[in-house]
C-alpha cells in the first residue's frame, strides 16, 4: 500500500492528487497530509503497539514512504514516584500518561512512564546527543509493503474523515473573508422556520429573525442573501445569512448602481423596516453626479430591480445634509415640511401644515421612526397651523379706541 509505487502508478497518483485537490478545493499538501495520517493508521493496525504514535512520510514524486515512531523524552522530575502514584490512587485521580503541554497550569506535568510513549533522557542522548527533556524524536522504522484488509479499510476511513475536516477548513476560512459580502443562493429546503440555502461549495441558514417578514420561500427559489456571520461548532463551520439586515440595501445598490459601486456615490445612512419600508441617504463625492438620480436610474429603473428583489418593499432615496435642519426635512419626505427647530439632547421640533401630518407621521408611525433611525435624531412632529400674532392684538386695541370716545 504505497510502499513501493511504479512509474506509471505515480503517475497516475499524482493525476488522481490533483483531481481531489481540484475538485474539493483543497491544497495537494493538505491531501498528501491526509494520505500520511492513513498509511500511518494502517501501519499501526498491522505492525505497531498500543500506544505508539507513528509518523509517515509521503513522497508523491518516487512514491516511498518512510515512518517514524515519535517518543517523548522524559527526565526522572517529569515522572510520578511510587508514592504520588499510591496517593493518586486513594484519591481516585487519574495520572497523564500523554505526551501533552502544561498549558495554563502553574506546574510541570508529570507522566507514567510507557516505553511505548516516552524514552527516558539518557538513553535518548545515545542516539541523539542535543536532546532534551520535553522534546520529541523520531525513531526510524522498518518501511513495510503489505497490509491487511482491516488496516486497509481504516486507512480509507482516515483519508475520508481527513478530506472532509479539510473541505470544512477551507469553506469556512473561505466564507469568514466573505462575511459582510452579498451571495446569491437557491433555497434547497425549508424545515419549520428555518430556511437553507445552497450558496455554492456548501449550505447557508436563514433563520427566523434574518427573513423578511411576509416573505414566503420555497425550494428551487433563487435569492440573494447577505453573509451575516460565520459560527464555528462541533460538526463545523455555520454561515448565517440574512435578508432583513440593513446592509443587504446598500449591497444590492452597489451591484446595481456603478456610481455606489465606484464610491463617486456614498450611502452615508440606511433606516430599515424589513418588508414595509427603507429609507437611504446618499451623498455625491464628485461634482455634477446627482446622488438621488443615480440611485433611481432611467425611468427608475435601478431602484426597481433593488424593490423587486426584496419582494416589493418600498424604498426612500434622499440627499445626505451636514445641517440637522435640512437632514431632518429630508428624511421627512414625502412629507413637506415648514419649519424645523433644533434642540438640545438631539431633540428636534418639525412644524407641517395640518394636512401633512399623518403623511410626515407615516401609518402606524413609520416615516417618523425612519426618519429619526436615519438621522439619529428624536423628532416631534406639530401642526403649524395656529392663529396669528396680529389678529391677537387688533382686539384689545378696538376696545380702547372706544372707551376714548
Amino acid at each position: 500500500m504505497f510502499a513501493s509505487l511504479t512509474k506509471v502508478d505515480i503517475k497516475s497518483f499524482q493525476r488522481a492528487l490533483a483531481q481531489i485537490a481540484e475538485e474539493r478545493g483543497i491544497q495537494p499538501e493538505k491531501v498528501i497530509e491526509t494520505i500520511e495520517a492513513a498509511i500511518a493508521t494502517a501501519y499501526k493496525k498491522d505492525y505497531g503497539e498500543k500506544g505508539q504514535k507513528i509518523k509517515a512520510k509521503f513522497n508523491p514524486v518516487s512514491g516511498d514512504v518512510k515512518f517514524w515512531q515519535v517518543k517523548l523524552v522524559v527526565d526522572n522530575s517529569m515522572l510520578y514516584t511510587d508514592e504520588e502514584l499510591e496517593e493518586m490512587k486513594t484519591n481516585k485521580q487519574v495520572p497523564f500518561d500523554e505526551p501533552a503541554s502544561a498549558e495554563g497550569s502553574g506546574e510541570a506535568r508529570k507522566y507514567v512512564f510507557n516505553e511505548e510513549k516516552h524514552i527516558m533522557l539518557a538513553d535518548a542522548k545515545k542516539d541523539f546527543p542535543k536532546a532534551k527533556a520535553g522534546e520529541e524524536i523520531e525513531i526510524s522504522l522498518v518501511s513495510k509493503q503489505n497490509y491487511g484488509r482491516i488496516a486497509a479499510q481504516t486507512a480509507k476511513q482516515v483519508i475520508l474523515q481527513k478530506i472532509r475536516e479539510a473541505e470544512k477548513e477551507v469553506i469556512s476560512s473561505e466564507y469568514k473573508s466573505k462575511e459582510g459580502e452579498i451571495v446569491s443562493g437557491i433555497v434547497q429546503r425549508v424545515e419549520g422556520h428555518t430556511v437553507f440555502v445552497d450558496i455554492g461549495k456548501t449550505l447557508g441558514l436563514l433563520n427566523r429573525e434574518e427573513q423578511i417578514p411576509g416573505e414566503f420561500y420555497r425550494p428551487g427559489q433563487r435569492l440573494k442573501l447577505y453573509i451575516l456571520k460565520v459560527e464555528d461548532s462541533p460538526k463545523g463551520s455555520v454561515i448565517i445569512l440574512s435578508r432583513a439586515y440593513p446592509k443587504l440595501i446598500s449591497k444590492l445598490f452597489e451591484l446595481e448602481v456603478p456610481e455606489i459601486a465606484s464610491g463617486s456615490v456614498v450611502i452615508k445612512a440606511i433606516a430599515r423596516e424589513p418588508g414595509f419600508r427603507t429609507k437611504i441617504a446618499v451623498v455625491s463625492n464628485e461634482e455634477g453626479v446627482d446622488p438621488i438620480g443615480a440611485c433611481v436610474g432611467q425611468r427608475g429603473t435601478r431602484i426597481m430591480a433593488v424593490i423587486n428583489e426584496l419582494g416589493g418593499e418600498k424604498i426612500d432615496v434622499i440627499s445626505f445634509e451636514e445641517k440637522p435642519e435640512k437632514f431632518i426635512t429630508n428624511a421627512l419626505a414625502p412629507a413637506k415640511v415648514i419649519e424645523v427647530k433644533v434642540e438640545e439632547k438631539n431633540t428636534a421640533t418639525v412644524f407641517v401644515p395640518a394636512d401633512q401630518l399623518s403623511l410626515a407621521i407615516g401609518k402606524d408611525g413609520r416615516n417618523v421612526r425612519l426618519a429619526a433611525q436615519l438621522t439619529g435624531w428624536k423628532i416631534d412632529i406639530k401642526t403649524a397651523d395656529v392663529p396669528e400674532e396680529p389678529e391677537e392684538q387688533e382686539e384689545p386695541k378696538e376696545e380702547t379706541e372706544e372707551k376714548s370716545e
